[in-house]
């Protein structure tokens, strides 16, 4: 018999249950395709880096089979089916997360895709003092009251903030609110059920890359911004080494030598990451001199710059690896390389290219004395 599931410290909740097709698109909006992705899958990916499980996905009734491919390989995803009201919504996924005793939950509007990590480290801060707590903007512009199309009066924006999502909670406090919520289940946000049940909210600074997509000028706007970045390495092949190209261990009469395992084509993609991200290059972030690193998998390289990329608001495009060599034959191995650097990286295979080509017979590469890698990436701003 299966105990129960071990508490988690910060899990979450996306509000996906909306049925609206107001932004456009031809399906709900949080499953429309935004900077490549579906809307939802940008902060359940923004969570999951960053720590947070489980996360419950609450969604419309009938809607698992898109919400399942939409978040597909993001671990720790729970599916509820929502209700009639946002309100009734976070409840059924509070109810969800009961069972796994976290200490704090994030509720956020799935369609709000554009998560900053620095914003989910502000909110669960916070939580180490407060019950609650949310991300806000100042007002910049001048503000009136209104009846139908007149103005009223002037109305003092200093004492006004713009709120946003995720909004974060002491578990157990917040599903209390919600339980005792008096009258119809037609709040807002979950910030205003917490200060009716006599909750403190605090407020933490917002990020502007939190926009909520409601419009189809919002999805045009949203066109994701590239960027660029280009690699390249080369090591000698010498005896008594293993040959690692792209994560893949190849069987040849030499290997490739280096402090690492020496993984010439990851080496590239490293770089061309952080290149893009302006980020500096593998030997600031992984220094040769540095024994820690002697004999490490290059993929442990590969996985923390596409962390670094995306703790910087990056995304990644697609990556294209060109290995140089006269032996051994790549193809063969090419479909295993491109599932590899896929897995590493988080990303649908269909985003990694790998190819190889020779320099008949000439330079190091041609008289065999090593093996070079090119490599290409494109970044999109989150």
């Amino acid at each position: 018999m299966l105990g129960a599931p071990s508490p988690s410290r910060t899990a979450a909740v996306i509000v996906a249950a909306g049925k609206g097709l107001r932004a456009g698109q031809p399906l709900p909006k949080q499953f429309a395709k935004w900077r490549g992705k579906p809307v939802v899958r940008h902060s359940a990916e923004a969570l999951a880096q960053s720590g947070v499980s489980p996360i419950v996905a609450v969604i419309p009734e009938g809607a698992n089979e898109i919400a399942r491919s939409a978040l597909e390989g993001i671990d720790g995803v729970i599916f509820v089916t929502g209700g009639e009201t946002r309100q009734q919504s976070v409840m059924a996924g509070l109810e969800a997360l009961e069972a796994h005793s976290p200490q704090h939950v994030l509720i956020h509007d799935a369609a709000r895709p554009g998560l900053p990590h620095a914003v989910i480290e502000r909110l669960t801060t916070a939580l180490d003092v407060h019950l609650a707590a949310i991300p806000v903007l100042s007002v910049v512009d001048s503000m009136i009251g209104a009846d139908a199309d007149r103005m009223t009066a002037p109305v003092a924006r200093e004492g006004l903030r713009r709120v946003q999502t995720p909004q974060a909670f002491r578990f157990r406090a917040i599903l209390d609110a919600h339980r005792a919520w008096p009258g119809n289940p037609l709040a807002g946000d979950d910030a205003q059920v917490a200060q009716s049940a006599g909750i403190a909210v605090a407020l933490v600074e917002g990020d502007e890359a939190l926009q909520k997509l409601t419009f189809a000028s919002d999805f045009a706007a949203g066109a994701a911004k590239s960027r660029i970045g280009m690699g390249y390495d080369v090591h000698r092949l010498a005896d008594g080494e293993e040959l690692w190209l792209c994560g893949v261990k190849i069987n040849h009469s030499k290997g490739l030598s280096g402090h690492s395992d020496a993984d010439v084509a990851i080496h590239a993609l490293v770089d061309a990451i952080l290149g893009a991200a302006a980020a500096g290059d593998i030997g600031e972030h992984f220094p040769p001199s540095d024994p820690q690193w002697r004999g490490t998998r290059s993929e442990v390289f590969l996985a923390r710059a596409i962390e670094i990329a995306s703790h910087s608001g990056f995304a990644l495009g697609n990556a294209d690896v060109t290995i140089v060599c006269e032996a051994p034959k790549i193809a063969p191995h090419r479909q295993a390389m491109r599932e590899k650097l896929a897995a590493i990286l988080g990303v649908d295979i269909a985003m990694v290219s790998v190819k190889a080509t020779t320099t008949e017979g000439l330079g190091p590469t041609g008289r065999g004395e090593g093996i070079a890698a090119h490599a290409v990436v494109s970044l999109l701003q989150n």
